[in-house]
């Protein structure tokens, strides 16, 4: 825009200067814009042919590192050395900008996961009883290489291996039957029996996290809105409906005033808003219903913050056809047209943000557009139209280069068929861009009146703009000229393969296990008790929450908030799969885990504790916690050459696979993010995990208290010395709380997280009202221990808790009341009272009335204005 004001004189030469030093690439100078804003702008719509960079194949380090430099490039002195040596050797020729453009952006770490893919060559612990069970875990890992590799080790051991070696450990012992596997992994997998019309018969279930820590951070809307499209292209481009949709995200404290934002920083509450107003009315205007939305406050997000969606899809078995791409197949580029928003977008996720990003980034940034994604769902769920793709690919980051170049082997692409937003773009754009909406998909030629029908049908674009070739190379012809020629073997190497060092650090302390200071003794119960739901990590996010639709499609099971009063938080998202007619029984659920307090003690343990709490928030609503299958969201600070950077995930993954191999469920899918720095500061060691299963919807239930005169007991999950939970104690209470479930005898079930028992009771009283009152004899000194996989549960009437769970420990906690007040022993505390503590800390970011003021917030009672808005 910058440069279209300039080109077109209509601002002042002032005016112009003011808006060209913004400008990355100047077209022209201000004088010459201003006296021929024709000629310019006809330059423009004809712009020169692709440059070769004339002797490259002799440039020396020196030239190299300049070449790196000016380009803005992601990849390393290392890898642009490796294509001077190709170049030189093997193709003996100088490489264009749009090869070297092209290939920067598939060797990226957003695109090639190259620091997950580095070789890990020494590893070291520091001694401590914290760091004891990541040696354990270690060694647990190399033995579970020895088992799946046959001893021959044939993979680097990397961050990857340890992310994926739980799924081949359990694939090669034929205890994951349910993963659909292929070639096509742009999202996880399931094959799920479904109760369809009183008949069953196989579905794909998929799901997929998707981040866009990047993007949000420059531009929150935008690349909020974009995040969640992306994450609904890749189970799309796997055939699937998407139906439901979570997000989570991270940032720092919102109140702050806007006079303590870092320079180069958007303040924490614009970011934290206009997201929020991003992934909503991206998600209102596809159609998607948003079941579950949670924001997690830590510093260290001042660095970058941290935007997750999570998705999940289905589609008829029958309806997904997989084959591998034929020589003479076409490929067919459908939906959205090609501009220059998002050139560069996976090159600058993979870099550190500088005080600059804010205002050189934003055309990194996707424009989504919904309402054709939106067309795309409705073609691809005919199964027709389904059934004639042999293989697609969602058009994310990398544009045509990855998106097309991924489809096959041997592709001969010819960028003037890729239909265009506007004139004016060259080959290196139309190569790397990455609008969005596109999907990239493989026919058979012989389908193409009846595919290209079916597109007419929904109003969409469409161009065949590629062949399958036999050769083992990518080709891109612009202008009939050739500017990309390169080995699919050479693209494949993904650059040089990095090596790092490992030294994990021991844990300082425990005080800040879970980011919260101990309980003060010499406090009151009931000031202890508010403070602890006045917490950031604990308080009411329903202002959030409601800005986003849940109801879309008529598939959810439950609200996000439960109860006659809907106060009650859901511990994860329940929903129905989407059938075209008829009715169904079976769902999925899916929750998520993550403690950043806990992280940042140890990533070993946050890690741990996050699958623990994702799987275990799955048991609490009635899901079989032994189906679960998982998928990993990893942000970590830039790692660099530092041993002790390397070490955190490195512990994060290893706490994650010691979980895994103890539960007894994989880790089909994930994510890497790894640029989480800002100068000096860091995210938190951050992995996040994301839990799924299929469920009977009949059976499912909700965490708010349903009736007085009811016991509640607690299913205990303690931690030893070195803070490990004890797995078969956790086993034994899901197991026991699942089979309660199915025959009725639980009502009501809630996790434990970081308030304890207390966060627990509390959450369930809000929903319908109901009180509580703990058992004389119950122990209050461990009201706020955050113990992780312990379970809060209300029994139905006249079920003996000794009996429903003879196979699991399981203590009385208490009982339901009539009358709306928490009693512990003396304290008594009125439910009124700690609902208004719990919900006004975020009242003023995100109101939970529209045009509400912060005086009527502090004035008005919660109770009054939900009455109103009932």
């Amino acid at each position: 825009t910058a440069q279209l004001f300039i080109l077109l004189g209509n601002v002042s030469a002032a005016e112009a200067e003011k808006v060209k030093k913004y400008c990355i690439n100047p077209v022209d100078s201000r004088e010459a814009a201003l006296e021929k804003p024709l000629t310019l702008a006809m330059k423009l719509d004809n712009p020169p042919d692709v440059p070769v960079i004339n002797g490259f194949c002799t440039k020396d380090e020196g030239d190299l590192e300049r070449l790196r430099v000016d380009l803005g490039l992601a990849m390393r002195l290392d890898d642009l050395r490796f294509c001077r040596d190709y170049f030189r050797d093997s193709e003996k020729r100088d490489p264009t900008l749009t090869e070297i453009r092209m290939l920067d952006t598939y060797w990226s770490d957003h695109c090639r996961h190259t620091t997950f893919l580095a070789r890990i060559k020494n590893v070291s612990f520091e001694p401590s009883p914290f760091t004891q069970p990541v040696e354990k875990a270690f060694m647990a890992y190399r033995q579970a290489r020895e088992y799946v590799y046959g001893g021959k080790e044939p993979k680097a051991m990397s961050l990857m291996d340890i992310a994926t070696i739980g799924m081949k450990e359990l694939r090669k012992k034929g205890l994951l039957d349910d993963l659909d596997a292929s070639d096509e992994i742009n999202a996880c997998s399931i094959v799920v029996t479904a109760r369809v019309n009183g008949k069953d018969e196989p579905w794909l279930v998929m799901f997929k996290n998707e981040t866009h820590n990047h993007p949000t951070e420059i531009e929150p809307f935008g690349g909020a809105a974009t995040c969640l499209g992306g994450a609904i292209r890749d189970p799309l481009s796997g055939r699937s409906y998407v139906y439901h949709a979570m997000r989570v995200t991270g940032s720092g404290d919102p109140r702050r005033p806007l006079e303590e934002t870092l320079p180069g920083k958007l303040p924490q509450r614009k970011i934290s808003t206009l997201a929020a107003q991003g992934y909503s009315s991206y998600g209102n205007q596809i159609g998607l219903a948003t079941g579950m939305v949670s924001e997690v406050y830590d510093e260290g997000f001042v660095a970058k913050r941290m935007e997750i969606g999570a998705v999940v899809g289905a589609a008829p078995a029958a309806n997904v056809r997989r084959e591998t791409p034929a020589a003479g197949d076409i490929v067919l580029l459908v939906g959205g047209r090609t501009g220059r928003d998002g050139c560069g977008g996976a090159t600058g996720s993979s870099k550190e943000h500088t005080e600059h990003s804010i205002v050189t980034c934003s055309a990194e940034v996707q424009k989504g557009n919904a309402p054709t994604e939106r067309k795309i769902q409705r073609l691809f769920r005919d199964g027709n139209v389904a059934r004639m793709i042999k293989r697609c690919n969602d058009f994310g980051a990398g544009g045509v280069s990855v998106a097309i170049g991924e489809l096959a082997t041997g592709l001969e692409i010819n960028l003037d068929a890729v239909p265009k937003k506007y004139e004016g773009l060259d080959g290196t754009e139309l190569a790397i861009s990455e609008s969005q909406e596109r999907m990239a998909v493989v026919i058979d030629p012989a389908d193409l009146t009846a595919f290209g029908a079916a597109v007419n049908r929904e109003n969409l674009e469409m161009a065949v703009v590629a062949t399958v070739s036999a050769s083992r190379r990518l080709r891109m012809t612009w202008r009939g000229k050739m500017i990309v020629d390169l080995s699919r073997d050479f693209i494949d190497t993904n650059g040089v393969m990095q090596e790092c060092e490992i030294s994990v650090a021991a844990p300082a302390g425990t005080a800040s296990f879970f980011g919260r200071a101990p309980v003060d003794k010499n406090s009151a119960l009931s000031e202890t008790w508010l403070n602890m739901l006045s917490g950031l990590n604990v308080c009411c996010q329903r202002g959030l929450v409601e800005r986003f639709d849940s109801t879309i499609g008529a598939a959810s099971v439950f609200l996000p908030f439960g109860g006659k009063y809907q106060a009650t938080p859901m511990e994860c998202m329940v929903a129905k799969l989407p059938v075209q007619s008829g009715e169904t029984t079976t769902g999925t659920a899916m929750s998520w885990g993550y403690f950043p307090g806990c992280a940042r003690w140890s990533p070993f343990h946050g890690a741990l504790y996050a699958v623990i709490d994702a799987v275990a928030r799955i048991a609490a609503m009635g899901g079989n916690h032994r189906s679960v299958r998982l998928t990993l969201q990893e942000y970590f600070e830039k790692l660099g050459a530092d041993p002790k950077r390397w070490g955190k995930p490195f512990a994060a993954l290893l706490g994650a696979l010691y979980a895994q191999e103890q539960l007894g469920i994989a880790a089909i899918g994930g994510k890497d993010s790894m640029s989480g720095t800002f100068k000096d500061i860091s995210v938190p060691p951050t992995l996040v995990a994301f839990a799924l299963c299929a469920v009977d919807v009949s059976k499912a239930i909700s965490p708010e208290f349903k009736k007085a005169g009811h016991a509640v007991v607690l299913l205990p999950q303690g931690r030893d010395s070195a803070e490990m939970p004890d797995f078969a104690e956790l086993h034994a209470a899901c197991d026991a709380l699942h089979r309660a479930i199915v025959k009725g005898s639980v009502v009501a079930a809630h996790t434990v997280r970081t308030g304890g028992i207390a966060e627990a009771v509390s959450k369930m009283s809000f929903g319908n009202r109901i009180g509580f009152t703990f058992d004389l004899s119950f122990d209050q000194a461990g009201l706020f221990s955050p113990d992780i996989g312990s379970l809060v549960v209300e029994l139905n009437d006249g079920v003996d808790p000794n009996t429903v769970f003879n196979d699991a420990a399981a203590v009385l906690l208490g009982s339901t009341t009539v009358e709306p007040i928490i009693r512990a022993g003396e304290t008594v505390m009125r439910i009124d009272d700690l609902e208004r503590a719990w919900e006004r800390p975020l009242d003023k970011v995100f109101p939970q009335e529209a045009g509400q003021t912060p005086e009527r917030i502090e004035s008005t009672p919660w109770l009054q204005r939900n009455a109103r808005r009932t």
